[in-house]
Formats: structure tokens, sequence, C-alpha cells
């Protein structure tokens, strides 16, 4: 800082506060039954102000006490907390006790402030860390005590405002994403958008029921299959829903299978992809939680020669079904759009096209319903790392279905809601990222010297940081004659044991 404010002072962190350290204590005295001092290696337990203990040390190497700040030195470098009480400190923290009564939230914030000068002068190819000299080395700039209250004041008054519109923010998406589940919800129960029925009895015209869909579909697909193998070849039923223990659905829906209304259920690609170049590849990253497809993970391409094409290349309207994942994300699904083109898909993902008189949209909101949630919760195969859900079980996923009309009403009616929903969550995003900003601008005030005025009457921070030197220096004589003597202590000693 090339100005500083009347009455500041630039000074170092060694100079203000008491740097300590930490360091790993022996492995086998970790224990998660609270005995000793709770323990911390790194920000994994930091909160917004305060760590969370979930492992303890019943023999700490290096001690942090009540109220010290705690800083991350690596991976990452900056974030900080306050020590609630006594904690042991692993090698990714260090502790800063501040000095002569400096206010240990002015530390804390002007720490937060100035975490990208940290940062710049880390170092390690492997992850970033910043050595116990350059901590100590950091620029601090001193205050008056007076005025340190006064700005620790400042910024908290501000910052609860803002975490008070943060806190409004983050129940309003979680309200947005509520609102969601409870749209799709009611999609698959038929109380979105008026029923084909209800609407047929009120125009005064017929309509085919969902039954009677089925049955074309069904009747469809026996003519093709007898066209396409003859008699060569059995025909094979695709298997209908077991109704016993499903509940009633409005006027002309139905029960049915993904099986029975599916023309064709396929894996994906398990060919090797490249970087770039050949045939875009959509992988399971590339299904959001939302329903859409994303490129924001990226894209990996195939060869436009390969053996599997055309046979694995999607085609618009094609639902896409994560078939192994975490057990929160597995059997996430979207509905390929058309785009990029030409596009295939990996192994990870099931492609399922569907017969004529099948809205894929509505089929990939049943999916992504608490119905189809609640189903995949069932029947999902969870191993070590990761659940699976295969084609054979999405075959027999229960649907219930509507006639074709009100299927698409069903879908542009979500659709829609979930446009404007998308929009206010945008709004949401880019609010939070404006306090955000707001709060970088709090700190950049308040260590400045803008944020609260300055008091003739405060005693200069100068004289503070004199104080601060000289009792340091009080202290280095008694070190350095302590270090004098030792080798004196042990020339005497071989000059007694050599008379000897």
């Amino acid at each position: 800082m090339s100005m500083l404010p009347p009455g500041w002072a630039m000074a170092t962190l060694f100079e203000c506060c008491i740097v300590v350290v930490g360091q790993s204590p022996p492995g086998d005295t970790y224990n998660v039954l609270r005995s000793g001092l709770p323990f911390y290696q790194g920000k994994a337990e930091f909160g917004d102000l305060y760590p969370t203990p979930t492992k303890w040390c019943s023999q700490p190497t290096k001690v942090a006490a009540s109220g010290d700040v705690l800083i991350s030195v690596r991976a990452p470098v900056g974030p900080t907390n306050l020590a609630f009480e006594n904690c042991c400190i692993g090698r990714g923290l260090a502790a800063l006790r501040p000095r002569n009564g400096i206010r240990t939230k002015f530390v804390l914030y002007q720490l937060r402030h100035s975490k990208r000068a940290l940062v710049g002068v880390a170092t390690g190819s492997t992850f970033s860390a910043v050595s116990s000299q350059q901590l100590r080395e950091h620029k601090f700039v001193l205050a008056p005590l007076p005025e340190q209250d006064r700005i620790v004041a400042e910024i908290e008054k501000q910052f609860s405002r803002l975490e008070a519109a943060t806190a409004a923010l983050r129940r309003a998406q979680a309200n947005l994403k509520r609102y969601r589940a409870s749209l799709l919800k009611a999609a698959c129960e038929g109380r979105l958008v008026p029923t084909e029925a209800a609407l047929a009895r009120q125009e005064g015209r017929s309509y085919e029921p969902a039954a009677q869909l089925i049955e074309r579909i069904l009747a469809e697909r026996r003519a093709r299959w007898a066209a396409e193998h003859g008699s060569k070849k059995p025909y094979k039923e695709p298997a209908a829903p077991d109704t016993a223990n499903l509940p009633p659905l409005p006027e002309g829906w139905a029960w049915t299978t993904v099986d029975q209304l599916a023309s064709r259920i396929q894996y994906g690609s398990s060919a090797k992809c490249s970087a770039d170049g050949g045939v875009p590849v959509l992988r399971m990253g590339n299904i959001s939680t939302d329903g859409s497809i994303s490129t924001a993970a990226g894209i990996k391409y195939l060869d436009e020669s390969h053996s599997e094409f055309p046979d694995l290349l999607l085609e618009p309207g094609d639902l896409l079904f994560n078939r192994t994942n975490s057990a929160e994300l597995v059997g996430k699904s979207a509905v390929y759009d058309g785009i990029p083109s030409p596009c295939s898909f990996a192994s990870y993902l099931i492609r399922a096209s569907f017969s004529p008189g099948v809205d894929s949209r509505y089929m990939c909101g049943c999916l992504n319903s608490v119905l189809g949630r609640g189903w995949i919760k069932n029947v999902v195969n969870q191993q070590v790392g990761q659940a699976n859900v295969n084609g054979t079980k999405l075959r027999g996923f229960c649907v219930p279905f509507p006639p074709f009309l009100e299927q698409r009403r069903i879908t542009g009616a979500v659709a829609h809601a979930l446009d404007c929903a998308a929009a206010a969550n945008a709004a949401l995003v880019a609010l939070e990222k404006r306090q955000q900003a707001l709060c970088q601008s709090i700190l950049r005030q308040a260590f400045s010297g803008k944020l609260v005025p300055q008091d003739a009457a405060d005693e200069p921070a100068a004289v503070l940081l004199e104080r601060i030197r000289a009792a340091r220096a009080a202290e280095v004589p008694d070190q350095t004659r302590n270090r004098a003597v030792r080798p004196a202590q042990r020339a005497k000693a071989a000059a007694a044991s050599g008379a000897t």
C-alpha cells in the first residue's frame, strides 16, 4: 500500500502476531472418540467463521489457542477461520496469535482481504503452499486499536446485512429446486394441465385413450417385426406392468412400461475417445441434473470411421439415461435435441428411442421426477463407489402414461415453467456473485482506511508497533546470551574432560 491512512503503520504478520506453524502428530494418535484436542489437518472442517471437528488427537504436537486465527497454508492457500477452543493443528495450517491487544478479527478480515497476495507467492508443482517464512513476511497494515474496533464492528454490520440477503437467496434457490420436483410430480400425476378426457367432453369430440394408444404401438411393433423377420424368428412380447400395487390414474391414462413404449434400448460406445477431431461423444458428465444436456463438462470425440457408426449416432428425441454414477446421480436423464450433430454417446449412458405416439420429453420428466427417483432407489445395484441401473431394469420402469396430445401439453407446460425457473435461478446466481463482490469491496474499503473515519485522538499504530518491537527486542538478548553460553559451557566441559 503506497499511501497509508493517518495513524496507520505498515508491518508484517510476524511483527503483529505470534506465528505457530502446524505439524502433523503421529497417525496412531488420531481418533473419533473425542480423546484429546480437536485436530485440524487443513481447511476441510472450516466453516464461515469456526471449524467443526471430526477427529481428535491424544498427543498433539502443535497447538493453537482458543481465539487464534487459523490459516490454511497449503492446498489451498489462504482460507481462514477462528479457533473456538484449544486445538491441534497439522501441517496444512498455521495459527496466528495477535500481539499486544491487536484485535483478532482485524487480523482475520485483513487476511481474507489480502488472500490473493498470499496465494500469489505460493509455490509447489503438486499443490500450492506457502512457507512459514513467506507467511511471517506477509504485509500487514496496522491501524490504531480503537479504529480496529470500529472497522471490525462496521464490517460485521455490513456483512450481517449481506448474509441475511444471501440466506434469502439460498432459500429461494432451494424453493426453486422444490418447485421443479413438485412440477414434475404434478406432471406425472395428471395434475399439471387439463386431461385429454376432460377437454374432449368439453369440446364434444372423441380422443384416443392411453390404453388404446399402447395397443396401437404394440400392434405396429408386431407388424414391423413380421415384415422384417417373418416366421424365422419368434416375436417376444414386451413386459406389461404389474398394476397390483400401483395407484389409480386420471381418466384416459394407463400404466405401461418403457419396454412397451421403446423401439430401441441401446448401450453407448466403450471405444477410447480423443480430446478433439471426429464425432462428439456425450458422456455421463454431459447429462445435467435438471434434465438438460450440457457441454460444460467438456466433449470427447470418436473417429468418424469407427465401426460403431452409424448405429450409435443419436437421433433428435432420443432419451439418454445415465446407468452408472454415484447413488445420487445414477439415472439422471436428458433428451438429445440434435445439437451437436452428428453425435454419439458413451457406454455409461443408455439410449432409449420411443415409438410414434410417445413424447420422449414426457418420459424424461417421469424418470427425473420423484416417481423415477423412487424407482431407481429400489432397483439400483449399489457397488463400492458407484451405483448401476442396467438396461433390463430400465425396460421394467412403470410409466403413468397419458394420451399423446396430453403428453404434448404436459411437456410444453413443464418446459415453460422450467425456463422461468432457470431464468429466476440465473438471476439469483448473478445476485449471489454481486454480493460476493460487495464483500470484497467492503474489505477493500476497510483496509484502505475508507470504511470508518480516523480519529486524531487515537494512539497512532506506529507507537503500538514500537512497543511490540521493543518487547520482542527485549527477548532477543536473552536468547543470544543463551546461545553464547552453551558453546562456552561445552568448551569448559571438554577442557575438563581433557584434563582428566
